[in-house]
């Protein structure tokens, strides 16, 4: 997979990720993997704290809609709040 496909693949599921970390472009699409994993990790996260968790998923709602226009454009621009997690070097 080029970098663009792997881009969106790896916004679509916890499945796509996995694809994009085995078999697509991991250093052309490293920065929209890691803004994936860090949104998946998030909401995975904020799901279990009673009081936010509405909260954490819209906002990972969101944030997910904004790296996925921005992996299919091609942009790597940080989504709001979680964009500065670094999980990949």
């Amino acid at each position: 997979m080029d970098k663009k496909m792997t881009g969106i693949v790896a916004y679509i599921t916890w499945f796509g990720l996995i694809i994009a970390l085995v078999a697509g472009d991991k250093e052309g699409a490293k920065f929209h993997i890691n803004q994936s994993l860090a949104i998946w990790l998030v909401g995975t996260v904020g799901g279990f704290i009673p009081i936010v968790n509405i909260f954490v998923a819209i906002l990972c709602l969101v944030c997910w809609v904004m790296g996925l226009i921005y992996a299919i454009q091609e942009v790597e621009k940080e989504v709001p709040l979680i964009g500065k997690i670094k999980l990949l070097k």
